[in-house]
């Protein structure tokens, strides 16, 4: 048996975004229908909540932390019109706000009906995988960070699953993975890891992508330096962005990005499928002409360096995983 995953990047629905649900309930007003068309082609949806959804909590005090993200509650709704059936929350804006905030998150999302894996009440919670039932085959997904620190759950507080990936994975991480594969038909691991803006994978992060699917990942989707990268099966080195109100750099183009939908069985990735995408001021669209050019030029020689052969098909960008 074969299913669909979407996979979506790093997910901001604070400051610009907010001012905007604060006015409109309008999926449209956020995400056009052309990409929730390819959204809807999926049996199950996952992305990377970049922010808290809270309206309590205070920026968090770390020293030279320049961003606080933070989305009202009813944000929750709006992932759930758009179909998400599961976020990851181990990142570095998950406490933007505190520990009463990421645990409103998990609330408000619970009560949209969508799964949040990476960060929980304490740190057994924040490690624990998620596990989905998608058209009968039994999905887990391990959600983790590898910044910053300061954010990592204890026995005794709310936090994320953090993990130093610069100095190995720790063996709780793969033992984590072990057991997933064991309880569930195929592991879905998703790291947030890696500086931002960045146009390749960092040799650490490589380094831990094997060892990751080694221990039994069947597909590694990371996020974190708000541009794609190249695949390497089983791994999606950065899955970009999905919708923000980002400043634009010029030359790396994080308003351009990929929509993943990715086959797979419980042997691993057979297929994938990368829709590019537009990311307009609080909307994404999908790419066209130049842009739609430029994604995929950048798309298939980032995964050609990684040996990885990428080829337009149907209007999207194909590429056989097994």
């Amino acid at each position: 048996m074969t299913v669909t995953l979407a996979l979506a990047g790093d997910t901001m629905l604070g400051r610009g975004v907010a001012d905007l649900l604060a006015r409109s309930a309008d999926l449209e007003a956020y995400v056009s229908d052309g990409v929730r068309a390819y959204l809807s082609e999926a049996d199950v949806t996952l992305l990377n909540l970049e922010c808290c959804l809270s309206d309590r909590g205070s920026p968090w005090p770390a020293p030279g932390k320049l961003f606080h993200f933070r989305a009202p509650p009813q944000a929750a709704g709006l992932l759930a019109g758009l179909g998400v059936d599961c976020v990851t929350l181990a990142n570095n804006h998950a406490l933007d706000y505190g520990r009463d905030a990421l645990l409103d998150t998990r609330a408000h999302l619970a009560r949209a009906g969508i799964r949040a894996a990476g960060a929980g009440p304490d740190l057994e919670r924040a490690r624990e995988p998620v596990v989905l039932d998608v058209r009968g085959l039994r999905l887990a997904v391990v959600s983790v960070t590898d910044h910053p620190a300061d954010y990592a759950a204890t026995r005794e507080r709310p936090g994320v699953a953090h993990a130093d990936l610069s100095s190995g994975v720790p063996s709780w991480l793969t033992d984590t993975i072990a057991r997933a594969r064991t309880a569930a038909d195929a592991v879905v691991v998703s790291p947030h890891w890696g500086p931002n803006m960045t146009t390749e994978p960092l040799s650490y992060v490589r380094a831990a992508a094997t060892v990751l699917a080694d221990a039994g990942a069947t597909l590694v989707a990371g996020h974190s330096a708000h541009v794609p990268h190249g695949v390497a099966p089983p791994v999606l080195f950065d899955l970009g962005d999905f919708l923000d109100d980002y400043a634009v750099d010029p030359e790396l183009r994080n308003d351009l990005s990929l929509l993943f939908l990715v086959t797979l069985d419980a042997l691993g990735p057979v297929r994938l499928r990368a829709v590019p995408l537009k990311l307009d001021y609080c909307r994404t669209v999908l790419a066209r002409g130049a842009d739609r050019a430029w994604m995929g030029s950048r798309f298939i020689g980032a995964s050609a360096q990684l040996g990885t052969p990428v080829a337009w098909q149907n209007g999207v960008l194909t590429a056989d995983l097994r």
